[in-house]
């Protein structure tokens, strides 16, 4: 919708006024909430991701070795390893995921735009954008949806929408939610992980009851999720969809160093 701010505002208000003022819109529980253990089910939630500055073309192939071995939904990377992964992926029925605009999510809409066409280009079969958080903060919900819709019409594939939010209230977490859905991502997803604090039960069920009303939009939750219980936590709270780089080790039941992904 080619819509101007004056136009966004009300419909914005009119969601955030629905989702905090209904106590009886309860979001659905994903349907990986009943998993018991990280079996070959739990794995198909798992977006296994490398993004560190520092990271190595060895260490991107283990990313992939891990994948394969455990069957992961994908392996989420920056845009300067995608072809690295897709070729390593090649034929394994994993996915490679490439973040854009990331992290800070305040780069133009025609350069997020220009760098998703990219790495699909390379091989990326997911997305994951940040939002112009900024812009989101200040109201100003036409440049929010812009955004957005730009890089899932550059895309042409599935889009998770980052919304960042440790920066947020809850009436921004529910306004960028809203503002993704209508704009055409398949996914809200929580944090980066590069700016502090993490997924939150209580952020995952505010976003998911965001987005219930458009049908298949689903959450992802990232940043600080490193064992089974905060997986199966995300997963009651509505995500169907985990980011971490600790997926091997949640299913080798290994200890995990502290860490914000």
């Amino acid at each position: 919708m080619n819509l101007s701010n004056d136009q966004w505002s009300p419909l914005v208000k009119a969601k955030i006024a629905e989702v905090l003022g209904d106590s009886s819109l309860d979001a659905p529980t994903s349907e990986f909430s009943s998993i018991s253990a990280p079996d070959s089910k739990f794995a198909l939630a798992i977006d296994h991701t490398l993004l560190k500055p520092d990271a190595t073309s060895s260490q991107i192939d283990e990313l992939c070795d891990q994948a394969i071995r455990y069957k992961f939904k994908s392996c989420c990377v920056n845009g300067a390893n995608v072809k690295q992964v897709s070729r390593r992926l090649e034929g394994s029925g994993t996915m490679t995921c490439a973040v854009i605009g990331f992290p800070l999510g305040a780069g133009t809409t025609a350069a997020k735009a220009f760098e998703a066409k990219d790495a699909v280009t390379s091989g990326a079969k997911e997305i994951d954008m940040v939002v112009n958080i900024g812009a989101l903060k200040t109201g100003n919900y036409a440049l929010v949806y812009s955004d957005i819709h730009a890089v899932v019409e550059a895309a042409s594939t599935t889009v998770k929408v980052i919304l960042e939010t440790v920066f947020l209230s809850d009436e921004e977490k529910i306004a960028g939610s809203f503002l993704a859905a209508e704009a055409g991502a398949s996914f809200v997803k929580t944090c980066t992980g590069f700016s502090g604090g993490g997924a939150t039960a209580a952020d995952v069920l505010l976003m998911r009851k965001s987005v219930v009303y458009k049908g298949g939009v689903k959450v992802k939750a990232s940043a600080g999720i490193r064992s089974f219980e905060k997986c199966l936590e995300m997963f009651k709270a509505g995500a169907e969809r985990i980011g971490t780089s600790s997926g091997a080790a949640i299913m080798e039941s290994a200890e995990v160093a502290t860490g914000t992904y």
